[in-house]
């Protein structure tokens, strides 16, 4: 046995020592109503072996990416990630290290971060970003108070294409701040008027592109509608290899950029870790979240890089703070960079291209099948379908038949029941022409 249970004689030295009579005495400040009067619901303790062979039982009722065709997305997204990416990061140097509190000790680690936020600069089109953050929802909470803060006002729109966990956590995290959050119903058409919303008390709109459903817009009339009114553009992305072929947000108008990074470097992991990444304009340094990695020279006229921007409020002042994140997704944001600095530009671009192309036979595929409807022709890697009968129950079905084949728009708004017909699929350079055929033969035989 690796690890061994205390006995009773161990707890009551331990008690005696700091001088309480029982273990609920180390709980007195827990209102009662609080506690659990009966131990929870799970088995008893066990052997280390018997505990692994029950996960291993356990994790083998999972359907996973890599042993099915695969075709989830709506957040989180399957990518071949190069091999050389994992042997890196697992270097005892990256694997172990974290924040720099010291970070003039840490030059590899700042280095890394600095050419980490010149990529996610370059492909979002911002003049500036900063060492990373959680993952996209926290980022887009984020960009709402900085866009109050910059403005001075306090109303914030939220697209209805806008993925629903950034919409959540953006909602959850401003609610005890006096930040009114306008969150539209979900638009799967791409029908809603995000320009005749804006005036002058809007802070910020907040969009995604490619949207949520899939679908790609073109920013640029929201851009000027937000700009003359004095209010700012802030766009999600929650897929970044689209920033491989589509204009950026940048190019667009965006004031504020935020994404997802996983899709790049890091695995699905059955759902995380995240990697947010968070640009601006130059104009709107001093008010972005985070931490940012400066480059320098040192008294010998070397080439270093400092920690800069990041203030002591962030830390031990927190009601004073700009943002209470002082602290980044290092390792992720690491594996971003390997990936990207592997690739290349040309490798990015070729990338995203493959991964259209993809998108593209799947939907041909699936518009073969009777009663199957491509809600959008302007799209990425992602599309909505809609299906002559509940998407969960279809999902469920197909995999059944050992097809992983979208995510149904019923999970994440199960009270709009004119949803649930509405299927969100998503094809990578992952999926072969064998996985699209299977898909559309499944999908024929079950509908």
């Amino acid at each position: 046995m690796r690890y061994l249970p205390l006995t009773e004689t161990d707890r009551q030295a331990m008690l005696a020592a700091i001088g309480v009579q029982d273990t609920d005495a180390l709980f007195r400040d827990v209102p009662k109503a609080a506690r659990r009067d009966a131990p929870v619901d799970l088995p008893h303790h066990a052997s280390e072996m018997e505990v692994e062979a029950r996960f291993i039982a356990m994790a083998g009722k999972n359907l996973s990416a890599g042993c099915a065709p695969f075709f989830l997305g709506a957040g989180a997204y399957r990518h071949h990630v190069p091999a050389t990416v994992d042997a890196l990061i697992q270097r005892g140097e990256f694997l172990t290290s974290y924040t720099p509190y010291q970070p003039e000790v840490a030059q590899g680690t700042l280095q890394y971060l600095f050419e980490f936020q010149t990529q996610v600069a370059l492909i979002t089109g911002m003049e500036v970003a900063n060492a990373s953050m959680y993952d996209c929802a926290t980022a887009c909470a984020e960009a709402a108070a900085m866009a109050a803060r910059i403005t001075k006002r306090k109303k914030v729109i939220l697209s209805g294409d806008l993925h629903p966990h950034y919409r959540s956590v953006t909602a959850s995290t401003l609610q005890f701040t006096d930040i009114e959050v306008e969150a539209l119903d979900p638009d799967p058409l791409g029908m809603e008027d995000l320009i005749g919303r804006v005036n002058g008390s809007t802070a910020c709109v907040i969009v995604q592109n490619p949207s949520f459903f899939g679908r790609l817009k073109d920013l640029k009339a929201l851009a000027d509608e937000c700009h003359a009114e004095g209010a700012l553009l802030v766009v999600a992305v929650a897929e970044p290899v689209s920033l491989g072929l589509i204009a950026s947000p940048g190019e667009m108008g965006a004031d504020i950029v935020v994404a997802e990074g996983q899709a790049i470097g890091n695995a699905l992991n059955f759902g995380g870790p995240g990697l947010g990444l968070f640009a601006t304009r130059d104009k709107y340094l001093r008010q972005m979240p985070g931490r940012l990695v400066g480059q320098t020279a040192d008294v010998d006229g070397r080439r270093g890089w400092v920690l800069t921007l990041s203030t002591r409020e962030q830390h031990i002042r927190r009601e004073k703070a700009t943002s209470n994140i002082c602290t980044n997704s290092g390792l992720c944001a690491l594996a971003f960079s390997i990936h990207m600095t592997l690739l290349g530009e040309e490798g990015f671009t070729k990338l995203a291209r493959l991964n259209h192309a993809k998108a593209v036979q799947l939907a041909e595929s699936l518009a073969k099948v009777k009663g199957v409807k491509i809600l959008s022709q302007s799209f990425f890697n992602e599309f909505a379908i809609t299906l002559p009968k509940p998407a969960a129950e279809v999902v469920e079905a197909l995999a059944k038949k050992g097809i992983l084949a979208g995510v149904p728009a019923s999970r994440f708004y199960p009270s709009y029941p004119e949803l649930a017909e509405v299927l969100l699929v998503t094809a990578t350079e992952t999926n072969s022409e064998a996985d699209i055929a299977a898909f559309a033969k499944a999908l024929n035989e079950v509908l």
